[in-house]
């Protein structure tokens, strides 16, 4: 998912199961103190199953649709949403400039980071299991760090930091704010969740099987790097795992996380280290039900020794390219 229950300071998700799914919008937000080159002070990125679908900053001051898919009027809506949030972080920005705001950059100040350049960030979405089950969630960070966030299940406000406090008792105060963000969380945001997804779906109705192909780095003479691509697949659920001997390499499968491309499908790698003299043995596992049976790829060198890719076909054949 793109957006994790606890999205500043979290581990990476598993893969999910095949046959799991959990659809999920993203809303991330950055103010940033002062100008600074080639950033914009706000910015605003819409994420749909970690697909970046919609984009706005204060230089273009336009909502801006990121996939073919996403309307121009469905990200126009999105402007009241940005509007809302955008005077939250302006506040919390001010905030820190005013009494006590010396204290509270001092004691938030991230490692590292310039003294005198602070962001805010806000991170808050919905998600939706097949099963119908829903879940929300909604929290500010200063300079990368935690710092408030919202319960929506009993309206309370959780400070991270001491510092939180002054902000915490005056949003207490203001029963109609906590109302607002359990509404958008619970009713509105899953919503516009179903809907940016039935968008999505109208776009790529069928399953797309990957396309996939192992690569091999020599790292000296007795250790080599096994690269597994997959690519181009829909939807996102796969399983991708190295196998020795027909058991799974659990622990030394190196593993990047599903990805998004620009058209709506999804790529996957994974490396694994091994002895040159067990290569012959080491295979690429892939299920995804785009495809009629698992596929178990080998890297295999030409005649000369040029490097040769392999690529899937539906059948669970490798063919040469």
């Amino acid at each position: 998912q793109c957006c994790r229950p606890h999205p500043l300071n979290s581990t990476l998700p598993p893969l999910p199961l095949p046959g799991s799914r959990t659809h999920s919008l993203c809303h991330s937000y950055l103010k940033v103190s002062e100008p600074s080159q080639g950033l914009p002070q706000f910015l605003f990125l819409l994420h749909l199953d970690d697909q970046p679908i919609a984009r706005y900053d204060d230089r273009t001051s336009r909502m801006e649709p990121l996939v073919p898919w996403m309307g121009a009027e469905e990200a126009t809506t999105l402007m009241d949403l940005e509007r809302i949030f955008r005077t939250d972080l302006e506040w919390l920005s001010k905030l820190s400039h005013q009494t006590g705001g010396e204290q509270l950059q001092s004691c938030l100040q991230a490692p590292n980071s310039p003294s005198r350049l602070h962001t805010w960030q806000l991170v808050l979405g919905c998600n939706l299991q097949e099963d119908g089950d829903k879940g929300g969630f909604l929290h500010y960070g200063y300079n990368g760090m935690d710092f408030i966030s919202f319960d929506k299940e009993t309206l309370r406000w959780v400070a991270a930091q001491a510092q939180a406090q002054k902000v915490k008792e005056k949003w207490v105060d203001d029963p109609r704010r906590s109302q607002r963000n359990k509404v958008y969380l619970e009713e509105t945001c899953i919503e516009r969740l179903q809907r940016c997804q039935s968008y999505k779906n109208k776009t790529l109705e069928k399953t797309e099987p990957p396309v996939g192909k192992v690569t091999l780095k020599v790292v000296d003479e007795k250790l080599e790097v096994l690269t597994c691509q997959a690519f181009g697949f829909y939807p996102k659920e796969i399983q991708a795992i190295w196998m020795r001997d027909g058991e799974v390499c659990k622990y030394e499968t190196l593993l990047r996380n599903v990805a998004p491309n620009s058209d709506g499908t999804y790529y996957i790698s994974l490396s694994i280290e091994i002895d040159p003299k067990e290569r012959d043995r080491v295979r690429c596992h892939l299920e995804h039900e785009g495809l009629q049976e698992p596929l178990d790829l080998a890297f295999k060198k030409e005649t000369g020794e040029r490097l040769k890719s392999y690529k899937m076909s539906p059948l669970g054949q490798i063919a040469g390219i």
